[in-house]
């Protein structure tokens, strides 16, 4: 403990947290490695998240993996400011809304996802860690979310002996075996396997959620000065969509034609066993690391992803009228039409991320570290589609035996997209009492299509601890994010850029206790706007104003306290169609460990959730079908807001491990979100998982 204390420099419970999680996988992470990369979403560096002007939150394996997580997206619902599955539980992406804005996923410092629908969602139990950067990032990562991203930290070898297997059984037929094995092959080689089999059913008829996942990794440390990692997957999906794209009218609000028969908001839409989602994803990736002197380190590492996917859907038309979609097609308020959809796709991606550290004095009290990198990615996405057409149906009593199908045929259409990228960045500590950051980034994106971008972005931050363990900071960030297509005159999309000026305090009265409270305004410019009668065109500008507070307590092995707090505003100077999300934000997770009789340890642990009422506004006609309606006429429509609770009962006895999670425990049925293009999207009910488990 005395270690975690003078390394990490007082930085707090998160890190403290980290560094004694069991990480749901073989013994415990060395404390060295967790402080190290601890802040490296915030830095790439070495550094305590007291020390960065920036709110940087990090949630271990342990705990996302106590509350139950299912999917990336629940790994971040107990997280300040963050709206995880905003669109409820989808089984094809992971979705997570940062300050009002939808926010992008990176793996290991590198973006993960190019392209919507080409590639099958990550494995929570195949990360150490889940790191969230709120705010402007592109200083550091390149094009990226003006709101904030999410970095996913995969698992890697440690030089002991020591591993762990679990049976899961749940909710929906759920049976999964889970493993994670970890060798020491000598004083300077380990490997490491991760692997996950499920078989399960979803809340939605004939949509599974079957996996299998192989995750080997290897380490070798030639000197004490070099540390190699190679890691490898394969995982294989098969799924559907539990996102069935259900109108507003009949499930949200009732059909005037038949009043007093909703529509079940999980009905399955499409032809059982031809929809799916199903896909399979290798990937190969490395990083090297080797220190010339305590004043000079080296870091490289690069990835390649080779992603196919076949999906098969049908979904209603929601969208032509979304006042009443059914009066399209008759009145007698059942009968819909019905689009198929037969897609093919392919995503290849590689990427690498390489910098120089640099650590020396320019007086006796000021330290710096210095950053230089170079960064470069490269992705092709191709699909092909089936000729497809639409039919109509009894939405509320579908023959599912007649719907037709398509096979997709002929080539892949392909795009693709390079950025390379030169960072600096300089890390100045004065006293050792006063962090400033200061850092600037050119980018130079090109696509397949022929356009090229060009960006420059800066950040600039201070922080500094005033007594009592406050630690006021102000800093300043860019971001800016290349979008492609054009808008309806044929002129290509600027690029997206972002501004944000942010001014907060961290407190940290004891190594165990963090409070971090913060104030933020962004300006976004460039927005891609959707407007009536089939118009996109890009927006001046986009405000959201909003405060976070975050508070952890954690006392290891013992009880854990987290306490969040969000508020968003968002702004457009133009009226036009935009899905607000909600303005309120709040969380709480606790767990209390109790010693019971022969040497076991009972755990008991239960989350609340708050997601305040969302807007979504837009067009009520817009394909002018009711002639009553003027052109152009805007609703809006609010998705009430709603609270869920989760729950985990946990056993330790030697060895073995017993456990039950459940999420939404009181089976509220709920939106999650309902948008004004037509169609609502219904969050996941209950779920129930028990877990045996052996570690070894």
């Amino acid at each position: 403990m005395g270690k975690l204390i003078t390394a990490a420099g007082l930085t707090s419970a998160l890190l403290c947290q980290s560094a004694w999680a069991n990480e749901s996988a073989p013994g415990k992470e060395v404390i060295d490695e967790i402080i190290v990369t601890g802040a490296n979403a915030g830095t790439k560096t070495e550094t305590p998240l007291i020390e960065l002007p920036q709110p940087v939150t990090i949630i271990t394996s342990n705990q996302f993996l106590s509350q139950g997580a299912i999917n990336i997206s629940d790994t971040v619902k107990y997280a300040a400011g963050v709206l995880a599955n905003p669109y409820g539980r989808d089984t094809r992406v992971d979705g997570f809304n940062i300050r009002g804005i939808d926010a992008l996923q990176f793996r290991d410092g590198m973006r993960d996802i190019f392209s919507s629908y080409a590639s099958i969602t990550s494995d929570p139990y195949n990360f150490s860690r889940v790191e969230i950067v709120r705010g402007p990032a592109s200083v550091l990562f390149g094009q990226g979310s003006i709101g904030g991203l999410v970095n996913l930290v995969s698992k890697t070898p440690q030089f002991e002996n020591a591993g762990e297997l679990n049976l899961v059984y749940g909710s929906y037929d759920r049976k999964e075996v889970l493993g994670d094995i970890n060798l020491a092959l000598g004083d300077n080689l380990a490997v490491r396997a991760v692997a996950r089999v499920r078989d399960a059913d979803t809340f939605v008829d004939h949509v599974a959620d079957d996996r299998v996942l192989f995750a080997p990794s290897i380490r070798w440390q030639p000197t004490v000065d070099t540390d190699v990692v190679l890691t490898g997957l394969y995982q294989e999906d098969e799924t559907g969509s539990t996102s069935q794209f259900l109108p507003i009218v009949g499930t949200f609000r009732p059909n005037p034609a038949n009043p007093g028969e909703r529509l079940n908001p999980y009905t399955f839409v499409g032809k059982p066993g031809w929809d799916r989602y199903n896909g399979r994803s290798l990937q190969g990736g490395g990083s090297i690391t080797h220190a010339f002197s305590d004043k000079v380190r080296i870091s490289l590492k690069a990835r390649y992803i080779d992603s196919d996917l076949e999906y098969f859907t049908h979904y209603a038309d929601s969208y032509r009228y979304p006042a009443n979609p059914f009066q399209v097609y008759g009145s007698n308020g059942r009968t819909i039409g019905l689009y198929v959809d037969a897609n093919d796709a392919r995503m290849n991606v590689f990427s690498t991320d390489n910098n120089v550290q640099f650590t020396f004095n320019t007086g006796a009290n000021i330290e710096h570290k210095m950053l230089v990198g170079i960064d470069y990615s490269w992705n092709k996405v191709g699909k092909r589609t089936a000729a497809t057409a639409m039919e109509t149906v009894d939405l509320y009593d579908i023959d599912y035996d007649s719907l037709l199908t398509y096979d997709p045929t002929g080539p892949f259409n392909f795009d693709s997209q390079k950025q390379l990228g030169i960072y600096i960045q300089d890390q100045i500590r004065f006293f050792d009492r006063v962090s400033v950051v200061l850092g600037a980034r050119r980018d130079r994106v090109t696509s397949s299509a022929g356009a090229t971008d060009h960006a420059t972005t800066f950040r600039a931050g201070i922080i500094g601890e005033i007594g009592a363990g406050f630690s006021p900071f102000f800093s300043y960030t860019e971001s800016f994010l290349p979008i492609a297509g054009a808008n309806s005159d044929g002129d290509g999309f600027k690029p997206q850029t972002g501004t944000q000026f942010e001014a907060g305090v961290k407190w940290q009265p004891t190594p165990a206790t963090l409070v971090t409270a913060t104030a933020f305004h962004i300006k976004e410019r460039n927005r891609v706007l959707y407007l009536p009668n089939n118009v996109t065109a890009q927006s001046g500008e986009l405000t959201t104003k909003g405060v976070e507070v975050e508070a952890s307590h954690t006392l290891p092995d013992d009880f854990e306290l987290l306490l969040n707090y969000g508020y968003n505003q968002l702004r457009s100077e133009v009226n036009s169609s935009l899905n607000y999300m909600p303005r309120h934000i709040a969380s709480a997770w606790s767990t209390k460990t109790f010693g019971v009789m022969d040497g076991a340890q009972l755990r008991l642990g239960a989350g609340v959730v708050y997601s305040g009422k969302s807007k979504s506004r837009g067009p009520l006609d817009p394909y002018g079908i009711n002639p009553a309606i003027p052109a152009g006429t805007l609703y809006t429509i609010v998705t009430p807001a709603r609270t869920t609770v989760d729950a985990l009962a946990e056993v330790d006895w030697g060895n073995w491990r017993f456990a039950v999670n459940a999420t939404n425990l009181l089976d509220k049925r709920y939106f999650a979100s309902c948008l004004a293009r037509g169609d609502c999207f219904m969050a996941a009910p209950r779920n129930v998982m028990g877990t045996v488990g052996f570690r070894f």
